[in-house]
This record gives C-alpha cells, structure tokens and sequence, in this order.
C-alpha cells in the first residue's frame, strides 16, 4: 500500500530534495525524474524506480494514468517504495510547476560501450564535453526523432553528467529511449574503429561542406563543445572533417542545432539510397 507523507520536513523528502545535488546524485546512484512524457517515458523503456512521489490531487492528465497504474503495480509487487504526498509536500519536491504530479528517484542507467546495440550499419552521434544538460537533453530528442542507434558522450572524467535531471528533462523522457554509452575520449575512438565505425567530425576548420561528406553505411558523427569544439584526438582520428557554412557573424552554432542538421543531412542520405 502507498504509504502517506504529509510533513515537507519528512526524512524521505529531504532525502529526495538532496537529489538536486550531483554529489548526492553520484554518491547514491540515482536521478530524479519529473513531468508526464518523462516519467511516463521512463516506466515504459522498463526503468522500475526505487522511490515514487505521487500527489493524485495534481496527477490528474489522461496521459499519466498509465504510469500510475504502473507505479501501483510495482509497489505492490515491493519493487518500488510508493509515497503519496500533499501538494505543499509536492512542491517542495518539484523543479517545475507543471510536473505532473509524480516524481520518481530511479536508478543510474548503464552506459558502458559495450551495452550499445549495434545493427549492421550503425548510426551513432558522439559529443565531447557537452557543457550544458539542456544542450545534451536536446541532443537526445533529436537522435530518438532521427532513429540514431546510440548516443556517446565523452571527454574528460567528471566532465558531463548526463543523469542530471535538467538532461531528462531537456530530452523529456528521450534519455530512457535512447541507447546511451559514456567513456573516454580514447577508449571511444578504439571503440568505433574496432567495430568498423567511421568518425566524421564536426569543426569549424572542416574542409568538406557536410552535404557533400557521404554520410551513409557504419557513422558516428562527432561533435564537440561551443567554447572549445573538438580536442586534436577526433580531429585526427576522422575519416572526414565536415563543417556547415555560416554566414553571419556568430562564430559559433548551439551544440544542438549543428546536431540536429549533421543528423538530419545523414537521414536524407541515408533515407534517399535506400
């Protein structure tokens, strides 16, 4: 039975509250997720969370009654600790105003290369020190909306926390649709050669104009942070350096946006020689 928590001051809210905190986040190896499409995301990719807080007076759309149900089921089976709350006690819990009504503390998921599903003609994104979690939170919705097979994120140890919640949020609810791999930079290249992956990388030194780079057969496009682009490791491991034109005066593109038009300049290629 989900058990009721009524006091803000409750241990099991300070605890969830903490959560916020990377420290906290890495110490115990869970993540928080809030709002319809990202809980709703999560439960249905299988995740089955340690905690969930659900205010029915606020968990009310149409669309989160599946992910209640769910959440029922797993508590009633002991696989989930189930707590209703106050709305004053979901309010300390939630980021966001519009959260559904529902929070769940769930587990790390597993990032090691070795877990990605590979077809026989991978398509892969890799992001080098992405610096900010809505920038790599976009990232994920563009590769699930492009079919990309994976997701890698790489660079410097500490670098990016890709279970930050603002990433699952920014994604919203893409983190658990993606199949996602973290490593570094190295380990990454020896990685994609082994399976006979080719590296295109992204750069403002590019010599090829990307809509003239064949981006067809096993690709992992890679792109590096705005502040600093990608380090000389990709840049000579590529098989191919791409750039996008820019004609204005900005030096730069957003990370996510130069994704989304690698990726979708690879799936007309891709689409079209079928």
């Amino acid at each position: 039975m989900p058990l009721p928590i009524t006091s803000p001051h409750n241990q099991r809210i300070k605890d969830a509250f903490k959560l916020e905190k990377r420290a906290e986040r890495e110490a115990r190896q869970v993540t928080l997720v809030e709002g319809v499409r990202e809980v709703s995301r999560a439960l249905a990719a299988g995740i089955t969370p340690v905690e969930a807080y659900v205010c029915y007076d606020l968990a009310t759309a149409v669309e989160m009654q599946p992910a209640l149900h769910r959440l029922e089921q797993l508590d009633a089976d002991r696989h989930t600790l189930l707590y209703t709350v106050t709305r004053e006690v979901f309010a300390k819990l939630a980021v966001r105003e519009e959260g559904g009504g529902v929070l769940l503390v769930v587990p790390y998921l597993p990032t090691a290369l070795d877990k990605l599903p590979l077809p026989a003609a991978p398509f892969l994104v890799v992001v080098e020190n992405p610096e900010k979690p809505g920038n790599l939170g976009a990232i994920l919705r563009t590769a699930d909306a492009a079919g990309v097979d994976g997701v890698i994120v790489c660079g410097a140890a500490g670098s990016t926390d890709v279970h930050n919640p603002n990433v699952v949020r920014a994604s919203l609810g893409t983190l658990y649709t993606v199949p996602l791999g973290e490593a570094a930079t190295p380990v990454v290249i020896n990685w994609l050669r082994l399976h006979g992956i080719r590296i295109v990388a992204a750069t403002p030194e590019g010599a090829t104009l990307y809509t003239a780079s064949d981006l067809r057969g096993p690709l992992a496009i890679v792109l590096g942070s705005e502040a600093h682009g990608l380090t000389q490791a990709w840049l000579d491991a590529a098989v191919t350096r791409v750039v996008i034109p820019m004609a204005g005066q900005a030096d730069s593109l957003n990370l996510a946006a130069s994704t989304a038009i690698l990726l979708y300049e690879a799936v007309r290629q891709r689409t079209s020689s079928r």
